[in-house]
């Protein structure tokens, strides 16, 4: 069970608001309710993000839907459920589309809708710890030298370090060392790990990662 995790209730049916606070506390959540979209937004603050919100898609002012532009734009780890009558299931799917977690149609049972605050908890937990780690290793490769990511980038490329020596003119010996280095800073036990650390750092959407260079722009080989 998650404990006291924070959930955002929001819905303009006072009736609705109570009863799902009661059920998510019953749960083990912690539970804050607003009347509006808007009473949400006008106290939401980054340092005390709910761990999810729970939005009914129709309300006076703004819409689920527009709540969800609103999150997407400035607080974008925080998951969106959306509880939706039958008339509304396209606008639902469309939200699926551009990033809600998931939508709940009425008449839903509790199960259902606590096993979809759970699943976009965890996930946004996981994703989150996978953007660490990225961070932790973007931090790392940029404490190589322009050479020793030389030498990374033909390394995950499958090259031998005599392929590499010859590639960038410099003697087997020396790759070895690039290498060495080169594994001690990422942490990779072998070639395996090194690609799979340069897989992740090129999927990954975070602007600062680090560029590996291409062959023989650097003159300096003697630096480590």
């Amino acid at each position: 069970m998650i404990m006291q995790a924070a959930v955002a209730v929001v819905d303009d049916d006072e009736a609705v608001r109570d009863s799902l606070s009661m059920m998510l506390s019953n749960h083990g959540f912690g539970v804050c309710s607003f009347p509006s979209a808007d009473a949400f937004m006008a106290v939401i603050v980054a340092d005390n993000l709910p761990s999810c919100v729970v939005c009914d898609i129709r309300m006076p002012g703004m819409s689920g839907l527009e709540l969800q532009h609103e999150l997407k734009k400035k607080w974008p780890m925080v998951p969106l459920v959306l509880i939706t009558g039958h008339g509304d299931v396209s606008m639902a799917v469309n939200a699926l589309k551009a990033g809600a977690h998931d939508f709940v149609e009425k008449p839903f049972s509790p199960d259902r809708l606590i096993d979809s605050i759970k699943s976009a908890i965890d996930q946004t937990e996981h994703k989150r710890n996978q953007d660490q780690e990225i961070v932790r290793l973007s931090a790392r490769i940029n404490e190589l030298s322009d050479r020793q990511k030389q030498v990374m980038d033909l390394a995950v490329k499958g090259l031998s370090n005599k392929e590499i020596a010859l590639s960038l003119k410099i003697s087997p010996r020396t790759v070895e060392t690039y290498r060495a280095w080169v594994m001690e800073k990422t942490g990779a036990r072998n070639i395996a790990d090194l690609v799979r650390i340069a897989i992740r750092l090129e999927e990954s959407d975070f602007s600062t990662r680090p560029r590996l260079r291409s062959a023989g722009t650097v003159e300096d080989d003697q630096s480590l």
